[in-house]
């Protein structure tokens, strides 16, 4: 008689291990006296929170990566990055095309699961793509920020700031090494950094399958697939409405745009508007933003990237389901319609799930926090919480005064995040066998 056995390790089981397995392997290279300047490394709960930083990509950090961390140090951090921001699976997939050796169906569905691809066909060759992709954007943003930097440093020191900031960047990670914290703040008013940083973010998080997709058909972009036209089209109003918001609201804030010239106003309006997009670094001060913009950048925090890029947060899609859903509830109307495409209900079923649980889970840490960290303000926990789920990694200062309990909470944070909560969730939980009946329907009043 058979038995239709599901596999011990299913492939949302794979990639959690997988990230876990690379961060803690990064924590112990982060513990060795090699890797930090005073010779001593770091402890064994700083390296577990910036291993899962790093492959997280988030960028939330306990001791500052430019003044703490020798060579190897920074070397781990932004291997850790690479990898962490591509996928472990990508990188599997990428040495195998190495030794000629051949992806198993199962890898295949593994790589699906990490890349957020609907079916396992072409699989591989969008890995193919996405690997030259990244070399391409990191190579090109290398060579842009070296050039700028080579003003203000050696070369050979600004060749390795412009390789460090183009990797860190574009897998929306925020590490940066200029030191004391300040991240790209003495930037704020220079056009080929903040630009060249800011397309960096925004390429590695619009999503690989976006970018193969437009790729594809470069010469007619009107058969680009529904999922490239949700995504670009979110993406374009986000930045465009989140720009001119940010600059309205801190026009006026003389410790932030007020100061600056007219082309250095709309410079950092806009990196404002994009490294809330799960980048994490920034050109103005966080702690000096007006409560409206705090607010603001949350809720953008909590939006995030597309599926399938770098990024993390509900993403853009999910995002605008619930909009599209509550909008037809509003109108009457029983579908929810996108570009003449009506949306299946199992995808609005998906969004909801997704956003619920990533609001139950930025509701229970910031509960927690606010018992373990009892003397910070509330909007600090909340932003805090809010950039670890999104993997942003921008912080009004609390990270590196953070208690062990609350930098433990942190890091099961950003791992949840990186990964998705409905990803967790699905390795954890115990997948019931299909049901053969269905119960009888039942209503009740909503709202």
């Amino acid at each position: 008689m058979k038995t239709n056995k599901q596999p011990l390790l299913t492939p949302p089981k794979m990639l959690v291990i997988g990230f876990a397995l690379m961060i803690l392997l990064g924590m112990c290279l982060l513990t060795l006296p090699i890797a930090t300047v005073d010779g001593y490394g770091l402890s064994w709960l700083n390296a577990l929170f910036t291993s899962t930083s790093a492959t997280c990509v988030t960028g939330l950090i306990v001791v500052d990566t430019g003044d703490s961390f020798t060579l190897f140090g920074q070397i781990v951090i932004l291997s850790l990055i690479q990898v962490g921001g591509l996928g472990f699976m990508t990188f599997a997939t990428f040495v195998a095309f190495l030794f000629k050796r051949r992806i198993s169906f199962r890898e295949r569905l593994i790589l699906q699961e990490a890349l957020n691809t609907n079916e396992p066909q072409g699989i591989v060759k969008l890995a193919r793509t996405v690997l030259l992709f990244t070399v391409t954007c990191e190579l090109i943003g290398a060579l842009l920020l070296a050039l700028r930097f080579s003003f203000d440093m050696p070369i050979k020191k600004a060749l390795y700031y412009g390789v460090f900031h183009a990797v860190s960047n574009f897998n929306n990670a925020g590490f940066d090494i200029m030191g004391n914290f300040k991240s790209l703040t003495d930037y704020k008013e220079d056009p080929v950094v903040t630009l060249t940083v800011s397309f960096l973010i925004i390429l590695g998080g619009i999503g690989f399958i976006v970018v193969n997709d437009v790729l594809h058909h470069k010469r007619n972009l009107r058969c680009i697939s529904l999922h490239s036209k949700v995504v670009i089209t979110v993406t374009l109003i986000l930045l465009v409405a989140s720009t001119i918001l940010i600059y309205i609201l801190e026009l006026h804030n003389p410790k932030t745009l007020e100061p600056l010239s007219l082309h250095g106003k709309w410079l950092s309006s806009f990196y404002q508007a994009v490294t809330p997009r799960t980048a994490g670094s920034n050109t103005l001060n966080i702690t000096d933003l007006t409560q409206p913009t705090l607010f603001f950048t949350i809720i953008l925090m909590f939006i995030g990237a597309s599926p399938g890029s770098t990024g993390g947060g509900i993403k853009t899609t999910t995002f605008l389901t619930l909009i599209g859903a509550a909008w037809s509830q509003i109108k009457g109307k029983e579908d929810v319609v996108f570009f003449r495409q009506r949306i299946v209900p199992t995808m609005i079923y998906k969004a909801l799930t997704v956003s619920l649980s990533a609001m139950l889970l930025v509701i229970t840490v910031t509960m927690l926090l606010s018992i373990t960290e009892h003397q910070a303000q509330f909007l600090k926990l909340l932003f805090e919480a809010v950039s670890a789920f999104g993997t942003v990694g921008l912080s009004m200062g609390l990270t590196p005064e953070l208690t062990p309990i609350g930098k433990l909470l942190i890091v099961i944070t950003m791992f949840i995040g990186r990964l998705g909560p409905l990803t967790v969730a699905i390795a954890l939980a115990k997948r019931k066998e299909k049901e053969f009946y269905r119960y009888p329907k039942g209503k009740y009043m909503i709202g």
